[in-house]
């Protein structure tokens, strides 16, 4: 079974691979890199939300991936 983490969901709010450090399933760090990408950090619930959105997705596809 895979489990979906705030690194997924990130990365499906963002569209992109934005430099930030998590701990604990929580962002302590926010567009850390040199160069900025200017995008802008989503809130814990919008996280939260994504996780439990992306984990259904993948969950219903299961009998696809199984086939």
């Amino acid at each position: 079974m895979t489990t979906i983490t705030i690194y997924d969901a990130v990365i499906s709010l963002t569209g992109h691979s934005t430099a930030f450090g998590i701990n604990n399933e929580e962002i302590v760090d926010w567009d850390n890199a040199e160069i900025k990408t200017n995008i802008a950090q989503p809130t814990q619930s919008e996280l939260d939300a994504e996780v439990i959105r992306l984990q259904a997705e993948y969950d219903s596809q299961e009998y696809a991936r199984n086939r």
